[in-house]
């Protein structure tokens, strides 16, 4: 079944996920769609400093839009915020450094942001990485699991309160197609025991990811929800880990423009919010998140449990606040408010 699911995707990709396959969709876009201004609205962007997360910030901030650039790295950061503010002549271009792989930081990250800012128009998750042997992050998660997917899940659920009090909320999670070729392991969120491989960890991280979407969809309908594949596209995370594939693949990658467009619509277009929130997009269209005959489907109870499994993570990284006001919800409490509408 492995070797049918992974042989069913790469002819899939050959003919779909390159730049072939994007010149050949992007017949039917909509030139039209992205003709709007977005100024007064504000996105955050995660790992905005190169790549589809710059390109989607540029692409915003030459709208109008007010961008916040959430980055790890100060000075590559502050690199892409000159560019992007000297392409988009938009001035309103803020830098947040954050560690998404860091759970507690991203807790405090998000609590800090909404006091900060009164309204949050649209959340990009686009930032991710794919680590190609087993490493863990300060209070001991596995690293890639901790950004791709509880890092995700903790942002967007601390955010939701910003999103839902702000006019034409939306989500948008930059997923993968190599999602495809994974059923969802709830049994197992972490890769423990066995051989590691990055790529299949990373590929199981993107389906947890449209399964938090399509979840979030189900339980927060005030807010548009969807994930997308990207394509294969030359980024410098792509160039660094895995340079085999970028080596064959040559001038067949799209560039990180053609990566970042089903990203940009989503985000800008009017006509994004009209499709049934938590679909997986591919150059514009809501596409099947399984391949046929796969048997990758997740049923409920593996789901349920899935999302029972990262909301306690989530909630076991939470900073303790220093001093709990009297009748205050403790975390525990909180916990379960979540919990039950799973």
């Amino acid at each position: 079944m492995s070797l049918y699911r992974n042989l069913t995707w790469f002819l899939k990709g050959m003919k779909e996920y390159t730049r072939d396959g994007y010149d050949a969709a992007s017949k039917s876009f909509i030139v039209e769609d992205l003709s709007v201004s977005h100024v007064g609205r504000s996105f955050m962007v995660t790992g905005a400093n190169s790549g589809i997360g710059k390109e989607t910030a540029a692409a915003i901030a030459k709208k109008g839009g007010t961008v916040h650039m959430v980055c790890r790295n100060k000075d590559k950061a502050e690199m892409a915020r000159a560019d992007i503010i000297r392409e988009s002549g938009n001035t309103e271009v803020h830098i947040h450094i954050l560690d998404l792989s860091e759970t507690t930081q991203v807790w405090e990250f998000a609590e800090t942001f909404q006091r900060q800012y009164p309204t949050l128009n649209v959340l990009i998750n686009n930032a991710g990485c794919m680590i190609n042997k087993r490493e863990k992050n300060s209070i001991g998660l596995e690293k890639n699991f901790a950004t791709n997917t509880l890092g995700v899940y903790i942002l967007t659920q601390s955010l939701m309160p910003l999103l839902q009090k702000s006019r034409d909320p939306r989500v948008i999670t930059v997923s993968s197609g190599g999602m495809l070729v994974q059923q969802l392991r709830a049994h197992n969120l972490q890769s423990k025991g066995g051989f590691y491989r990055g790529p299949k960890v990373y590929a199981q991280n993107k389906r947890q990811q449209v399964v938090l979407t399509e979840h979030w969809a189900k339980t927060q309908p005030v807010i548009h929800f969807s994930a997308m594949h990207p394509g294969w596209v030359d980024t410098p995370a792509v160039s660094s880990t895995m340079p085999q594939f970028r080596q064959m693949m040559g001038e067949r990658l799209r560039s990180a423009a053609q990566g970042a467009d089903t990203v940009v619509w989503l985000a800008l277009s009017r006509g994004a919010p009209s499709t049934p929130s938590g679909s997986f997009f591919q150059d514009r269209k809501a596409v099947p998140t399984h391949l046929p005959m796969a048997w990758t489907n997740s049923s409920a109870k593996d789901v349920a449990k899935f999302l029972v499994k990262l909301e306690t993570l989530a909630q076991e990284a939470r900073p303790q606040p220093a001093d709990p006001q009297p009748g205050s919800p403790t975390e525990s409490s909180q916990a379960l408010v979540i919990q039950h509408h799973i």
